[in-house]
Parts: structure tokens; sequence; C-alpha cells
């Protein structure tokens, strides 16, 4: 009886739940806009990143079980020269690690869970986001993301590896700010 019981809610919860969609973004539509901090002063070089491609799952609540690819050899910036450095051996590495990926687990109360894959290592990372209902089904997700470069071995200028680098000291920290449209997968 007792079987049967947890058998009839199971199903009971499973009809409550509207069954997901298949959402792909469209990557013209979408901005990822980086943001990096010098240790001393104000400077803040910011530029752009592109997300190639992405698909994740939405049952009319929430997102999850996304990919997002991001080409990081489009790392730009309005300073070509700091946009090669990024781009460079000292920083992100694009020659030898084109694609970074955050593979979207799911989100809870507003917080986004998943693994980000940068520069060849994979973290658990969190961050906020927004979800917004667009005309024709679309979606709008917005939000920032905080993450630290060295726990992706991006020692570079970092005063946590380096001492005495004055003004040349780079924070650890880099902001990932997303505006990201998404439709529903042509096949759904």
């Amino acid at each position: 009886m007792k079987t049967l019981l947890v058998f009839l809610l199971t199903l009971t919860l499973a009809a409550a739940r509207p069954a997901a969609s298949t959402y792909q973004v469209n990557s013209a539509a979408s901005r990822i806009t980086w943001t990096g901090y010098a240790e001393v002063g104000t400077y803040a070089p910011t530029g752009t990143v592109l997300l190639r491609r992405g698909t994740f799952e939405y049952d009319g609540r929430t997102p999850r079980n996304g990919r997002f690819e991001f080409d990081m050899r489009t790392l730009a910036q309005e300073q070509e020269q700091l946009a090669e450095h990024l781009r460079g051996a000292d920083f992100f590495d694009v020659e030898k690690y084109p694609t970074a990926v955050f593979v979207l687990k799911d989100v809870q109360q507003g917080t986004a869970r998943g693994q980000l894959t940068l520069h060849g290592i994979t973290r658990a990372v969190q961050f906020p986001l927004l979800v917004e209902r667009l005309p024709a089904g679309r979606l709008r997700i917005t939000g920032t993301a905080r993450l630290d470069r060295t726990l992706f071995g991006v020692n570079h200028n970092s005063s946590s590896f380096f001492q005495n680098l004055g003004s040349y000291a780079i924070r650890n920290d880099f902001q990932l700010a997303f505006d990201v449209v998404a439709a529903k997968s042509i096949a759904e």
C-alpha cells in the first residue's frame, strides 16, 4: 500500500510539473560583456566575448540542463593591444583553449548553479539571474557573474601570486554580464 501511495504521489507531482521545452540561444541577439579591474585605482577595462551557441530546457518557470559555449578567440576590447594580450598565453591562451563552456545544472530561487570550464579548468559556479518572457515565446536571461580568474589558472599580475606589482597588479575577480535571448527549438 505504501509503495502504491509513493507511486501515485510521484505521478501526481510529475503531472503537475509542466513539460520542459528546449530553447536555443540566438547568438546575434545575445551579448556577453566582461569587466576586469586594476588592484590600485579605478582602471576597469571592459569588452565582449561571443556566445557561440547555447541550449537549455525551460519548463515555464526556470531554466535547467543547459550548455553554453563561448568563443574565446572573439574576446574583444577597444584597445586592440590589450585584447591581444588577453587572448595570449599570459591570460586566456585562446590558441590552446579556444572555447569556454558553462553547463547549467539548475536555477533555484534566482541563482544559477553549474560548472564553468575556462582555460582548461572546470569549477562549480553560481550567480543570480533573471528570466523575462518576450513576445513570440522567446526568453531573455540576464545577470552578472563575478568570477575569480586565478581559480582557472589565469594568474598574470595577480598579487596573490606575484609581489611588488604596484600599479601593474590586476584584481583576481572579474565580472561577466550577460543578456541572452533564446527561442524554442524548431524541433519542439
